[in-house]
């Protein structure tokens, strides 16, 4: 059995297949679509697969070259799978809540994360314990919470992504919106209720169950991790010292 028909039938096994109603159905998925089976529209596989398999690939090189990815999924059904498979790989995630502003006025949001890293460093070095009362110190707990909550998964993401992989990019729309002002690719895991006109590299699945999600995720990480160990930075060019003219 080749590779793309373990994919395939890897694939269908998850459930990856199925599509939603008809009646909720956007115009621009017709050409992945293989049927549809008492109201209920189902995915062609093998266009499924060839997409996953371009995909790792485009991600396998983003890897080699250094570039970022930044992972989105906020949706209660793969929150937990795409911080988990951002992590394994070590790229900028967020799962949480989607901050406006966060690609499109990232000087602002690393203000954030700035503030969030200066009340890490001081707590771990017992500065606030030293600086503040205990009533100051709940609030600032507090603050460093609702910080972390935001925008834990980004904080040592410098520069705005190369790439932005998305779950559901119908129910994250902001992202894509942002990504499209910056002129960020877009990938996106998404089923038939998504306009994948807005999406540069669509991955048409179901996006609601975890065992659909879980394994495009992890194909596509796994390539992208296999790009970045074999990356090497470049080294960075010795300044010439610079020297008093003599009078």
């Amino acid at each position: 059995m080749s590779t793309n028909s373990t994919l395939i039938q890897r694939l269908f096994n998850a459930g990856a297949h199925f599509g939603f109603k008809k009646s909720r159905r956007h115009p621009t998925v017709v050409p992945y679509l293989f049927t549809t089976k008492e109201g209920v529209d189902i995915f062609d596989l093998e266009k499924t697969a060839a997409t996953v398999d371009q995909v790792k690939e485009l991600l396998k090189q983003a890897g080699l070259s250094g570039k970022t990815v930044l992972f989105v999924g906020t949706k209660d059904e793969s929150a937990k799978i795409v911080k988990s498979v951002a992590e394994g790989v070590g790229a900028p995630y967020v799962t949480n809540r989607w901050i406006g502003g966060m690609l499109t006025n990232l000087p602002e949001i690393k203000k954030r994360i700035n503030r969030l890293e200066a009340l890490t460093h001081e707590s771990a070095s017992g500065e606030l314990e030293r600086k503040y009362t205990k009533k100051e110190r709940v609030m600032i707990g507090r603050e460093m919470d609702k910080l972390t909550f935001n925008f834990g998964g980004i904080k040592d993401m410098v520069k705005s992504p190369d790439y932005v992989l998305v779950v559901d990019p119908r129910h994250d729309h902001i992202a894509v919106t942002e990504a499209k002002s910056r002129n960020v690719p877009v990938i996106a895991i998404m089923s038939s209720d998504c306009d994948a006109s807005r999406i540069d590299y669509p991955v048409v699945v179901n996006d609601s169950l975890q065992t659909s999600v879980g394994l495009v995720l992890e194909e596509l990480a796994a390539s992208l991790k296999e790009g970045a160990s074999a990356y090497t930075p470049r080294p960075v060019a010795p300044r010439e010292a610079t020297r008093t003219p003599r009078a």
